[in-house]
Protein backbone atom coordinates (compact mmCIF):
# COMPACT_ATOMS: atom_id res chain seq x y z
CA UNK A 1 0.00 0.00 0.00
CA UNK A 2 1.88 3.32 -1.65
CA UNK A 3 1.75 5.72 1.54
CA UNK A 4 0.35 8.90 -1.38
CA UNK A 5 -2.61 6.67 -2.18
CA UNK A 6 -3.90 6.51 1.04
CA UNK A 7 -5.86 9.30 1.98
CA UNK A 8 -6.15 8.37 6.11
CA UNK A 9 -2.16 8.39 5.90
CA UNK A 10 -1.26 11.20 4.33
CA UNK A 11 -4.44 13.13 6.51
CA UNK A 12 -2.87 11.75 9.83
CA UNK A 13 0.50 13.05 8.89
CA UNK A 14 -0.32 16.47 8.05
CA UNK A 15 -2.26 16.57 11.32
CA UNK A 16 0.54 15.36 13.42
CA UNK A 17 3.26 18.03 11.41
CA UNK A 18 0.30 20.51 12.05
CA UNK A 19 -0.29 19.71 15.89
CA UNK A 20 3.53 19.43 16.15
CA UNK A 21 3.75 22.73 14.72
CA UNK A 22 1.55 23.90 17.20
CA UNK A 23 3.01 23.04 19.88
CA UNK A 24 6.22 24.22 19.36
CA UNK A 25 4.61 28.02 18.71
CA UNK A 26 2.52 27.62 21.80
CA UNK A 27 5.90 27.15 24.06
CA UNK A 28 8.41 28.80 21.68
CA UNK A 29 7.19 31.53 19.54
CA UNK A 30 3.92 33.23 21.15
CA UNK A 31 5.17 33.39 24.43
CA UNK A 32 7.96 36.19 23.34
CA UNK A 33 4.90 38.61 22.53
CA UNK A 34 4.25 38.79 26.07
CA UNK A 35 4.95 42.77 26.29
CA UNK A 36 2.12 43.37 23.85
CA UNK A 37 -1.56 43.39 24.60
CA UNK A 38 -3.54 40.08 24.03
CA UNK A 39 -5.81 41.08 21.61
CA UNK A 40 -3.50 43.25 19.11
CA UNK A 41 -1.27 40.50 19.39
CA UNK A 42 -4.27 37.81 17.97
CA UNK A 43 -5.02 40.53 15.45
CA UNK A 44 -1.60 40.86 13.76
CA UNK A 45 -1.57 36.73 14.03
CA UNK A 46 -4.43 36.79 11.99
CA UNK A 47 -4.06 40.14 9.93
CA UNK A 48 -0.36 39.04 8.33
CA UNK A 49 -1.30 36.07 7.02
CA UNK A 50 -4.65 36.87 5.52
CA UNK A 51 -2.88 40.03 3.67
CA UNK A 52 -0.33 37.64 2.56
CA UNK A 53 -2.84 35.22 1.56
CA UNK A 54 -4.92 38.09 -0.66
CA UNK A 55 -1.62 37.81 -2.85
CA UNK A 56 -2.07 34.28 -4.14
CA UNK A 57 -5.68 33.00 -3.55
CA UNK A 58 -7.17 36.68 -4.12
CA UNK A 59 -9.59 34.72 -6.32
CA UNK A 60 -11.51 32.90 -3.30
CA UNK A 61 -13.21 36.18 -3.25
CA UNK A 62 -15.06 34.78 -6.53
CA UNK A 63 -17.18 32.23 -3.42
CA UNK A 64 -18.73 35.11 -1.88
CA UNK A 65 -21.33 34.80 -5.01
CA UNK A 66 -22.07 31.72 -4.23
CA UNK A 67 -22.22 31.30 -0.14
CA UNK A 68 -25.21 31.18 1.19
CA UNK A 69 -26.55 31.91 4.75
CA UNK A 70 -25.26 29.19 6.09
CA UNK A 71 -21.64 29.40 4.98
CA UNK A 72 -21.40 33.13 6.50
CA UNK A 73 -22.89 32.37 9.98
CA UNK A 74 -20.50 28.97 9.87
CA UNK A 75 -17.29 31.12 8.69
CA UNK A 76 -18.34 33.84 11.50
CA UNK A 77 -18.88 31.07 14.05
CA UNK A 78 -15.12 29.72 13.12
CA UNK A 79 -14.11 33.07 13.26
CA UNK A 80 -15.76 34.12 16.76
CA UNK A 81 -14.92 30.45 18.29
CA UNK A 82 -11.59 29.32 16.79
CA UNK A 83 -10.21 32.77 15.45
CA UNK A 84 -10.61 35.17 18.15
CA UNK A 85 -12.29 33.76 21.79
CA UNK A 86 -9.82 30.66 21.36
CA UNK A 87 -6.64 31.80 20.48
CA UNK A 88 -7.49 35.48 22.66
CA UNK A 89 -7.64 33.07 25.64
CA UNK A 90 -4.88 30.86 25.17
CA UNK A 91 -2.52 33.55 24.29
CA UNK A 92 -3.81 35.19 27.39
CA UNK A 93 -2.91 31.75 29.55
CA UNK A 94 0.36 31.46 28.13
CA UNK A 95 1.46 35.30 29.00
CA UNK A 96 0.48 34.47 32.58
CA UNK A 97 2.98 31.86 33.40
CA UNK A 98 5.42 33.72 32.10
CA UNK A 99 7.30 31.06 30.54
CA UNK A 100 6.78 28.60 33.77
CA UNK A 101 4.82 25.20 33.20
CA UNK A 102 3.80 26.32 29.46
CA UNK A 103 3.00 22.96 28.56
CA UNK A 104 0.45 22.67 31.36
CA UNK A 105 -1.53 25.19 29.65
CA UNK A 106 -1.05 23.64 26.64
CA UNK A 107 -2.42 20.30 27.95
CA UNK A 108 -5.65 21.63 29.39
CA UNK A 109 -6.41 23.65 26.24
CA UNK A 110 -6.35 19.62 25.03
CA UNK A 111 -9.74 19.29 26.57
CA UNK A 112 -11.50 20.62 24.11
CA UNK A 113 -12.56 17.05 22.76
CA UNK A 114 -14.75 17.61 26.02
CA UNK A 115 -16.92 20.59 24.76
CA UNK A 116 -16.60 19.33 21.67
CA UNK A 117 -18.85 16.22 22.09
CA UNK A 118 -20.97 18.23 24.38
CA UNK A 119 -21.95 20.38 21.54
CA UNK A 120 -21.93 17.56 19.10
CA UNK A 121 -25.10 16.62 21.35
CA UNK A 122 -26.63 19.63 21.85
CA UNK A 123 -26.56 21.40 17.99
CA UNK A 124 -26.50 17.90 16.18
CA UNK A 125 -28.60 16.27 18.33
CA UNK A 126 -26.07 13.47 18.97
CA UNK A 127 -26.24 11.15 21.53
CA UNK A 128 -24.23 10.88 24.60
CA UNK A 129 -23.27 7.37 25.82
CA UNK A 130 -22.68 6.79 29.31
CA UNK A 131 -18.71 6.23 29.42
CA UNK A 132 -18.72 9.94 28.26
CA UNK A 133 -19.68 10.88 31.35
CA UNK A 134 -17.08 8.66 33.29
CA UNK A 135 -13.97 9.68 30.84
CA UNK A 136 -14.79 13.42 31.14
CA UNK A 137 -15.05 13.26 34.96
CA UNK A 138 -11.07 11.61 34.93
CA UNK A 139 -10.00 13.98 32.27
CA UNK A 140 -11.47 16.73 34.35
CA UNK A 141 -10.29 15.35 37.47
CA UNK A 142 -6.92 14.41 35.92
CA UNK A 143 -6.44 18.41 34.96
CA UNK A 144 -7.08 19.71 38.38
CA UNK A 145 -4.04 17.19 39.71
CA UNK A 146 -2.09 18.77 36.26
CA UNK A 147 -2.61 22.08 37.00
CA UNK A 148 -2.27 21.60 41.15
CA UNK A 149 -0.20 18.79 41.88
CA UNK A 150 -1.20 17.43 45.44
CA UNK A 151 -1.62 20.87 46.68
CA UNK A 152 -4.61 22.96 47.33
CA UNK A 153 -5.05 25.60 44.81
CA UNK A 154 -4.07 29.46 45.66
CA UNK A 155 -7.37 32.09 46.10
CA UNK A 156 -4.93 34.89 46.16
CA UNK A 157 -5.62 36.78 42.79
CA UNK A 158 -1.98 37.21 42.39
CA UNK A 159 -1.63 33.84 41.58
CA UNK A 160 -2.05 33.98 37.68
CA UNK A 161 -2.46 29.90 38.14
CA UNK A 162 -5.29 29.96 38.57
CA UNK A 163 -6.16 32.38 35.92
CA UNK A 164 -4.52 30.69 33.08
CA UNK A 165 -6.14 27.50 33.89
CA UNK A 166 -9.32 29.20 33.61
CA UNK A 167 -8.05 30.47 30.59
CA UNK A 168 -7.09 27.71 28.79
CA UNK A 169 -10.50 25.96 29.91
CA UNK A 170 -12.15 28.78 28.19
CA UNK A 171 -9.93 28.33 25.00
CA UNK A 172 -10.60 24.35 25.15
CA UNK A 173 -14.25 25.25 25.28
CA UNK A 174 -13.64 27.48 21.94
CA UNK A 175 -11.49 25.49 20.06
CA UNK A 176 -13.61 22.22 20.31
CA UNK A 177 -16.42 24.66 19.79
CA UNK A 178 -14.89 26.01 16.24
CA UNK A 179 -14.42 21.93 15.65
CA UNK A 180 -17.74 21.39 15.09
CA UNK A 181 -18.18 24.46 12.68
CA UNK A 182 -15.41 23.42 10.58
CA UNK A 183 -16.15 20.31 9.72
CA UNK A 184 -19.25 21.33 8.51
CA UNK A 185 -17.81 23.93 6.52
CA UNK A 186 -15.34 21.27 5.20
CA UNK A 187 -18.61 19.12 3.95
CA UNK A 188 -18.75 21.65 1.76
CA UNK A 189 -16.03 23.29 0.72
CA UNK A 190 -11.87 22.57 -0.01
CA UNK A 191 -9.43 23.43 2.93
CA UNK A 192 -7.81 26.15 0.64
CA UNK A 193 -11.58 28.27 1.07
CA UNK A 194 -11.74 27.08 4.80
CA UNK A 195 -8.51 28.57 5.54
CA UNK A 196 -8.77 31.71 3.31
CA UNK A 197 -12.26 32.99 4.62
CA UNK A 198 -11.32 31.89 8.50
CA UNK A 199 -8.85 33.94 8.67
CA UNK A 200 -10.47 36.59 6.45
CA UNK A 201 -13.59 36.91 8.69
CA UNK A 202 -11.09 36.73 12.06
CA UNK A 203 -9.02 39.36 10.98
CA UNK A 204 -11.95 41.90 10.43
CA UNK A 205 -14.00 40.82 13.93
CA UNK A 206 -10.79 41.74 15.56
CA UNK A 207 -10.13 44.75 13.41
CA UNK A 208 -13.07 46.52 14.58
CA UNK A 209 -12.47 44.92 18.33
CA UNK A 210 -8.92 46.56 18.04
CA UNK A 211 -10.36 49.98 16.79
CA UNK A 212 -13.41 50.08 19.48
CA UNK A 213 -11.30 49.29 22.08
CA UNK A 214 -8.14 51.50 21.11
CA UNK A 215 -5.78 48.89 21.23
CA UNK A 216 -4.45 50.12 17.72
CA UNK A 217 -1.97 52.41 19.99
CA UNK A 218 -0.12 48.73 19.97
CA UNK A 219 1.20 49.90 17.16
CA UNK A 220 3.29 52.06 18.47
CA UNK A 221 4.67 49.65 21.10
CA UNK A 222 5.67 46.90 18.65
CA UNK A 223 9.42 46.57 18.24
CA UNK A 224 11.12 44.56 15.15
CA UNK A 225 11.79 42.04 16.82
CA UNK A 226 8.07 41.76 17.87
CA UNK A 227 7.29 41.91 14.35
CA UNK A 228 9.74 39.34 13.29
CA UNK A 229 8.21 37.04 15.64
CA UNK A 230 4.60 38.16 14.19
CA UNK A 231 6.16 37.29 10.54
CA UNK A 232 7.54 33.81 11.67
CA UNK A 233 4.42 32.66 13.63
CA UNK A 234 2.39 33.77 10.87
CA UNK A 235 3.72 31.97 7.80
CA UNK A 236 4.43 28.71 9.86
CA UNK A 237 2.75 28.04 12.58
CA UNK A 238 -0.21 30.18 11.81
CA UNK A 239 -1.61 30.00 8.69
CA UNK A 240 0.67 27.44 7.75
CA UNK A 241 -0.09 24.74 9.98
CA UNK A 242 -3.75 25.92 9.82
CA UNK A 243 -3.20 24.85 5.85
CA UNK A 244 -2.18 21.36 6.45
CA UNK A 245 -4.61 20.69 9.50
CA UNK A 246 -7.57 21.24 6.97
CA UNK A 247 -6.00 19.52 4.46
CA UNK A 248 -5.65 16.25 6.80
CA UNK A 249 -8.91 17.09 8.59
CA UNK A 250 -10.39 16.14 5.00
CA UNK A 251 -9.32 12.95 4.70
CA UNK A 252 -9.45 11.36 8.40
CA UNK A 253 -12.10 10.44 10.85
CA UNK A 254 -12.34 12.29 13.84
CA UNK A 255 -10.80 9.71 16.20
CA UNK A 256 -7.89 9.88 13.91
CA UNK A 257 -7.73 13.50 14.15
CA UNK A 258 -7.97 13.99 17.86
CA UNK A 259 -5.34 11.56 18.69
CA UNK A 260 -2.63 13.22 15.70
CA UNK A 261 -3.63 15.97 17.35
CA UNK A 262 -1.94 14.58 21.26
CA UNK A 263 0.87 15.47 19.33
CA UNK A 264 0.05 18.90 20.08
CA UNK A 265 0.53 18.65 24.42
CA UNK A 266 3.28 15.70 23.88
CA UNK A 267 5.31 17.98 21.58
CA UNK A 268 5.04 20.62 23.93
CA UNK A 269 6.36 19.07 27.09
CA UNK A 270 9.52 18.28 24.88
CA UNK A 271 9.79 21.51 23.84
CA UNK A 272 9.16 23.06 27.24
CA UNK A 273 11.76 20.75 28.26
CA UNK A 274 13.96 21.91 25.56
CA UNK A 275 13.82 25.07 25.60
CA UNK A 276 13.03 26.40 28.83
CA UNK A 277 14.06 23.89 31.38
CA UNK A 278 10.80 22.98 32.67
CA UNK A 279 9.67 19.89 34.04
CA UNK A 280 6.78 18.34 35.23
CA UNK A 281 6.60 16.82 38.41
CA UNK A 282 5.94 12.88 38.46
CA UNK A 283 2.23 13.88 39.37
CA UNK A 284 1.77 16.02 37.04
CA UNK A 285 3.29 13.83 34.30
CA UNK A 286 0.75 10.57 35.94
CA UNK A 287 -1.95 13.14 35.62
CA UNK A 288 -1.13 14.26 31.79
CA UNK A 289 -0.57 10.68 30.93
CA UNK A 290 -4.23 9.92 32.38
CA UNK A 291 -6.05 13.17 30.97
CA UNK A 292 -4.32 11.86 27.47
CA UNK A 293 -6.05 8.36 27.54
CA UNK A 294 -9.73 9.70 28.55
CA UNK A 295 -9.23 11.68 25.77
CA UNK A 296 -8.58 8.81 23.24
CA UNK A 297 -11.20 7.30 25.14
CA UNK A 298 -14.04 9.71 24.73
CA UNK A 299 -13.30 10.26 21.00
CA UNK A 300 -13.53 6.47 20.46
Amino acid sequence: MQIRKNPLVIGTIAISISAIMWGFDGVVLTPRLYNLDVVWVVFVLHAIPFLLMNLFLFKQYSNLAIFMKQDFILFFMVALFGGALGTIAIVKALFLVNFHQLSVVVLLQKLQPIFAILLAGILLKEKIKKHFVIWATLAIISSYFLTFGISLPSVSMDDNTIQAALFALLAAFSFGSSTVFSKKILLNHNFITATFYRYGFTSLLLLITVLVTGKISQFELTTEINWLFFIIIGITTGSGAIFIYYYGLRRVKAIAATISELLFPVSAILFDYIFNDSVLSPVQLLSAAIMVLAIIKLSR
